[in-house]
């Protein structure tokens, strides 16, 4: 499915991603992937909207995870979450979705909190 994030200076970066719609997807996540596209990801969508924490048991490639509050509006972004790692990773704040795509990808783009995200619900 087609994502778009616009940057505050009007940017726009295209990403494909996978919907994890139930709850074994959302628990599967992106485990066990040797790698991702450049520009591929997959969202969490979360309805009703709310805090979240995600980890990286058997995800083996590091990801950035951006928390995006209700109204599409990038929260906050975690960056390069280390592989493997058991350690929570907290939306600290409610949010309607999370996006992971590759790690260092959101730097690499300039993507940042107050940025907009986009995609078909």
């Amino acid at each position: 499915m087609p994502l778009t994030i616009t940057t505050a200076a009007g940017q726009a970066h295209h990403f494909v991603v996978e919907v994890a719609r139930t709850p074994e997807e959302h628990a599967n996540g992106l485990m066990h992937r040797q790698s991702m596209p450049a520009d591929h990801g997959m969202i969490f969508p979360y309805q009703p909207a709310q805090t979240v924490a995600f980890w990286m048991k058997d995800t083996l490639i590091p990801l950035d995870m951006i928390f995006v509050s209700p109204g599409g509006k990038i929260l906050r972004i975690e960056q390069n979450v280390v592989p493997l790692s058991l350690e929570p990773v907290g939306s600290g704040d409610i949010v309607e979705a999370v996006l992971e795509i590759n790690g260092g990808r959101s730097d690499e783009l300039g993507i940042k909190a107050g940025d907009m995200v986009a995609w078909k619900r």
